[in-house]
């Protein structure tokens, strides 16, 4: 149970691989506690498909007193086996298999402190299909963690395989000494080890975290794509606004994009440290930025020349970039053209950086706070002088779209905005206070330089000549559809 919604996961057998209920034909179902009446039926949020055998069915919350599950519309119940109910404050929520026979896995409920390694000694991990027999449990020790996440050697047995049918059955979970084993449904995948490729796929990816981002989507992965990204992982933290439908637009046009669901909340670092072991055997150079953050290059240039300028410092592993916020620019409506063109008035000084990391350069803790993180030896950092680089960060838009940041955060270590702790921090906006309420100047705040650069730059490389639209404006939909329709003609 996640704070605002339930997610049901179900585990398909072999024999029933593939054979998915798609949402139309499936509902939530509420019951009265110790009643098995049904009293009430809800649509489902969404249903994702995230394993060869397994489905995720979010559902509204349940009101108090009810118990919660799901059914097909023709009022059959969908037959379950070893049904849990897990709280999210403690569970073991995702797990992958590292290529130095190790396992990774990320926990909620460990309440450690940022970039602070812990005790490794006094943890360690649980494999098997049942926790609650001791005979199907095996053991590893913790060789580190930290934040929310915990690694540990692999057992042997694993390493040397297991049939398909009954690997995707194994859990991995957690325990501290003296204490008991977290609750899990995290399973491993089913592969761990790869052959790595010396010469990976693509130079630069991108990594973004988002929420009901869809409409903006277009305009970050299109511009990125002009200075240089060749791949886009999106951690979709619970979307419901068609995102797929955006993604598949922008795969039907040749963008390497993929959405993967990562419904966990108050995970970002997790999240991240999750995308950057997956983008780590095709991608060089990683980008971690949220998707109202453009990279703006200086004189014009691409993301591989600035990487290629810096290609002289020894044993480079992170690239910082300074971060410039921008205000509403005067606007009180979300700008058609969209947000580089729209907001161009910003504060003097930077707040914080953004990275660009190279995978393998990673500490193994993983740790990663505010888009940067730990290098193991003997990889460094540098910080992009501003005349090189920066990033325009649309942080203040007009209150329609600001407004749902008070929603709730995505780190793990960042208080909500309704909450009255930390209330001078950074990543609050100053003088708004704890409630979502518009202040009565607020499409003129934020605004100490105006700054057109970017905006320029745009205009220059993305506009239409003869409709004089950007190609991620809503109007311009029917041209890219058109363009498909002949590039699949000319394929016949």
């Amino acid at each position: 149970m996640l704070p605002d919604q339930v997610l049901i996961f179900l585990n398909y057998p072999s024999s029933l691989f593939h054979h998915f209920h798609s949402q139309h034909k499936i509902q939530c179902v509420y019951f009265l506690v110790n009643s098995s009446k049904t009293r009430f039926t809800h649509t489902p949020i969404e249903v994702n498909v995230v394993q060869p055998y397994e489905q995720i069915i979010r559902c509204p919350m349940h009101p108090h007193g009810y118990t919660i599950s799901v059914a097909t519309k023709s009022k059959d119940p969908i037959p379950t086996k070893d049904l849990f109910i897990h709280n999210w404050e403690t569970l073991v929520y995702e797990a992958l298999y590292d290529r130095d026979y190790t396992t990774i896995v990320f926990v909620k409920g460990l309440n450690l402190r940022p970039e602070r390694l812990a005790e490794a000694s006094k943890f360690q991990c649980v494999f098997g299909y049942d926790f609650k027999n001791p005979k199907f449990i095996l053991s590893s020790e913790a060789v580190s963690v930290a934040q929310e996440i915990v690694r540990c050697r692999t057992p042997m047995s694993i390493l040397s395989g297991q049939p398909q049918a009954q690997a995707h059955a194994i859990k991995v979970s957690i325990k501290i000494n003296g204490g008991e084993i977290f609750p899990s449904i995290a399973k491993p995948s089913l592969e761990p080890y790869q052959n790595f490729p010396r010469q990976k796929a693509h130079k630069i990816c991108l990594c973004t975290m988002l929420r009901n981002q869809a409409r903006f989507l277009k305009e970050w992965v299109m511009y990125h794509g002009k200075v240089g990204i060749q791949r886009w992982f999106i951690y979709d933290n619970n979307s419901d606004d068609d995102i797929e439908k955006v993604i598949g637009i922008l795969q039907s046009i040749g963008y390497n994009i993929t959405r993967h669901l990562w419904p966990w909340v108050k995970t970002q670092e997790a999240g991240f440290a999750h995308c950057a072991l997956r983008a780590r055997s095709s991608c060089e150079w990683v980008g971690f930025i949220d998707v109202d953050e453009f990279f703006n290059i200086r004189g014009g240039g691409t993301l591989n020349k600035v990487i290629k300028l810096y290609s002289k410092v020894k044993n480079l592993g992170e690239i910082r970039t300074r971060c410039y916020s921008f205000g509403p620019s005067g606007l009180k409506k979300v700008p058609r053209e969209g947000v580089t063109v729209g907001y161009t008035c910003r504060l003097l000084g930077s707040e914080r950086h953004k990275s660009i990391i190279r995978p393998d350069a990673l500490n193994q803790s993983l740790i990663n706070v505010v888009h940067h993180f730990h290098l193991r030896t003997p990889f460094v950092a540098i910080e992009l002088e501003k005349g090189v680089m920066a990033i325009n960060h649309y942080k203040y838009q007009v209150w329609e779209v600001f407004k749902e940041k008070f929603y709730r955060r995505v780190s793990a270590f960042v208080a909500d905005w309704q909450e009255e702790n930390n209330v001078g921090s950074k990543d609050r906006a100053p003088g708004v206070g704890t409630k979502a309420v518009e202040p009565k100047d607020w499409s003129n705040r934020f605004c100490e330089v105006k700054d057109m650069r970017l905006r320029n730059w745009v205009l220059r490389n993305f506009r239409d000549r003869r409709t004089h639209l950007l190609p991620w404006e809503p109007e311009f939909e029917p041209h890219f559809k058109r363009r498909l329709r002949r590039k699949n003609i000319d394929r016949l």
